[in-house]
């Protein structure tokens, strides 16, 4: 029973760590801010706004010594997200635990032994979904086998990658996506490792008995519990026949979810505790396919960052359900119903399919290289926008049973979630480079490791233990990362927009006639308008900007979107270079405070300070009205699901900038 959770400091976080445990959780799941994720350091110019946001930051040792200080990592279970730097952040748990190990007397290797835990470590669905990539596929594919293969002698119990089909399904995947793409990420990584002949035929059960997933549960019961059980039938029939698995308890498919935060709601967000408990229910109800560790998100969070009285009432949904329910205690409820053999047996046969599809292509890596995976995606993602705004799918309180009373949770929205202190980046900043001054009194230490960790990477031997000196030198993440990004490059992964299907046919009557204004707006100005989608800082989350792209350009606009990661200086540098006539900005991570002012500064110094700027993302209502201060055009929250009013509201925002008369419709 875990809770998702981390932020501003390693001590703040170590604090609200050993206040969950004492409430009853069993496991913790730590969540990084968005600089250790992607390898910067606090004091990297793209990781201003981002520190301590989204997550904890984690530079060196001394932040895991902080972060889990009175908690004893030999009988912890910790879950960690955190993929392309996953080889590093193991590195400095391991060490960590070690130095606990020394503290109280006991044999440091016993303890390493008793290590419990996974890394997520799923680059695969970063270049898909989350967009917390580094390195190129191919030797991002290395740091996993190097962990596979290590870990499976030196940490017995951890489970070194768990492939991700979680962000796969909020990206947009249909359930048969989702489990052909996870299947078709789990035989790269096995093949991999099977291919580095590093670990004997006889041992290789091991190496799949330590392979974990970590999937979505969605709001639809039925075919998210049948889904669980396709994937537990075809894990079986893969490692059985595959790789000649024979112990059934090594095939076993081991699991666990975190709910679907996708489906929740910023309007009337109380009803998000009904779904985030029937989804729970879709992996715990069917005993043949239950999830061996559940976290679910908090109430709030479509409005911001989780409280801990919140992170307290999501572990309570799953204390409520395992100690006073009787659900736990049966054999498999659905054993023999012909509805659910019926429905597992089209997911299993639509999965092979698509796994087939994607082992002729030459695997998973390939498919993500040329962009099929991403495309597949965005296009089906757009097809669900498009259901939602038909009302064909009605999400309770959004499309459907809009009216509500006045929600006493929200009447203060300021104090609804937590936010973090301003000075958080700042302090940061601060500590790390104190951290290397204090370090730099032996600098030949971390020189020699680093210079150690190049050496290997250009070989084919394991980067394990090199990361582990570089860790005990006291070498920051940022420098571990920048040290490989050197010998291995860096990798921008396809955007899906281009080859998506967006709008099958003409549209709807709404985007008819947005299509209408756009065409004669642009008539008007002698020119066809263009918008610029930017992402700024790093958040990776761009399943909304690609929705805006695809619609903008279904709409009639052309569209400049260049993908994740960009300073506030290259969206300036793009808007003014390809003279747009609207810049939307997507944030998801809480930076939009520091980065939106930065754009807004920056069209301004460019002579482009008529270029209108709209912002779109997690903003909650008095940061909104501050950007509107400052200049924003609009500010689009998760509340405003349709995409044909925010494209008829670019075309308002550019008439008026240009000062074209306002149009209220277009006859199509």
């Amino acid at each position: 029973m875990r809770t998702y959770a981390g932020h501003s400091s390693a001590a703040a976080s170590n604090e609200l760590y050993r206040r969950n445990l004492a409430k009853g959780q069993t496991g913790l799941s730590v969540a990084f801010d968005l600089p250790t994720q992607t390898g910067y350091d606090p004091d990297h110019v793209l990781s201003r706004g981002e520190v301590g946001k989204v997550g904890v930051p984690i530079s060196h040792i001394g932040d895991m010594r902080r972060l889990f200080d009175q908690i004893p990592l030999g009988e912890m279970n910790t879950s960690m997200t955190i993929n392309a730097v996953a080889m590093y952040m193991l590195a400095l748990y391991q060490v960590a635990a070690e130095e606990q190990a020394e503290a109280a007397g006991e044999d440091p290797a016993e303890v390493r032994a008793r290590l419990a835990g996974t890394t997520q470590n799923d680059i695969i669905k970063e270049y898909l979904s989350r967009g917390t990539y580094v390195f190129p596929p191919g030797p991002s594919m290395r740091l996993i086998t190097d962990m596979v293969t290590y870990t499976v002698g030196e940490i017995p119990k951890w489970n070194p990658t768990n492939i991700c089909s979680y962000h796969l399904q909020e990206a947009g995947a249909t359930p048969v996506q989702e489990i052909a793409y996870s299947m078709s990420t789990a035989i790269a990584v096995l093949d991999a490792v099977k291919a580095s002949g590093r670990v004997p035929d006889e041992d290789f059960g091991k190496v799949v008995a330590r392979i974990s997933f970590f999937v979505n549960a969605g709001v639809r019961f039925i075919e998210e519990m049948c889904k669980m059980r396709a994937f537990v039938e075809l894990w079986d029939e893969i490692t059985r026949e595959r790789y000649g698995v024979t112990d059934a308890k090594q095939r076993r498919f081991r699991y666990g979810v975190q709910v679907n935060s996708l489906g929740l709601t910023e309007a009337q967000p109380e009803n998000n505790v009904q779904r985030i408990v029937l989804e729970m229910l879709a992996v715990t109800l069917s005993k043949d396919a239950r999830a061996r560790a559940v976290q679910l998100p908090a109430w709030n969070e479509a409005l911001g960052l989780p409280r801990p009285w919140d992170q307290q009432w999501a572990l309570r949904l799953q204390q409520v359900l395992a100690f006073e329910s009787d659900l736990l205690e049966y054999d498999d409820l659905f054993t023999g119903s012909p509805v659910v053999e019926r429905k597992v047996a089209e997911l299993v046969e639509g999965a092979k399919a698509e796994i087939d599809r994607i082992q002729e292509m030459g695997g998973a890596v390939p498919a993500v290289e040329s962009g099929y995976m991403k495309n597949a995606l965005v296009a089906s993602h757009s097809l669900r926008r498009q259901r939602i705004e038909a009302g064909e799918d009605i999400v309770v309180g959004v499309n459907k049973f809009e009216t509500t009373e006045p929600n006493p949770l929200t009447a203060d929205l300021d104090t609804a979630i937590q936010t973090v202190d301003a000075d958080v980046e700042a302090k940061a900043v601060e500590a790390v480079r104190a951290w290397r001054t204090e370090r730099d009194a032996d600098p030949q230490a971390a020189a020699d490791s680093l210079a150690r960790l190049k050496e290997v990477a250009a070989t084919d031997d394991n980067l394990m233990e090199a990361s582990l000196v570089c860790a005990r030198a006291g070498v920051t993440v940022g420098e571990w990362a920048q040290a490989l990004r050197e010998v291995f490059g860096e990798f921008r992964a396809p955007t899906g927009v281009s080859g998506s299907v967006g709008v099958a046919d003409g549209g709807s009557a709404d985007l008819v006639e947005v299509r209408s204004r756009v065409a004669a707006t642009g008539e008007e100005l002698g020119e066809r308008l263009r918008v610029l989608v930017g992402k700024p800082g790093l958040d990776g989350h761009s399943n909304g900007a690609e929705q805006i792209a695809v619609r903008a350009r279904d709409a009639g606009f052309e569209v400049v979107y260049q993908g994740i990661r960009l300073t506030p200086e290259q969206i300036v540098s793009a808007a003014v270079a390809e003279d747009v006539d609207l810049v939307g900005v997507s944030i998801l991570s809480g930076s939009h405070m520091e980065l939106v002012p930065d754009i807004l500064k920056g069209l301004e110094a460019e002579g482009a300070g008529d270029i209108p700027v709209v912002v779109g993302g997690i903003i909650p209502e008095s940061d909104a009205a501050r950007l509107r201060e400052l200049g924003v055009a609009a500010v689009f929250t998760p509340k405003d699901f349709g995409l044909n009013e925010i494209m008829g509201s670019f075309v308002d925002i550019i008439r008026e900038r240009r000062g074209l008369p306002a149009r209220e419709t277009v006859d199509a």
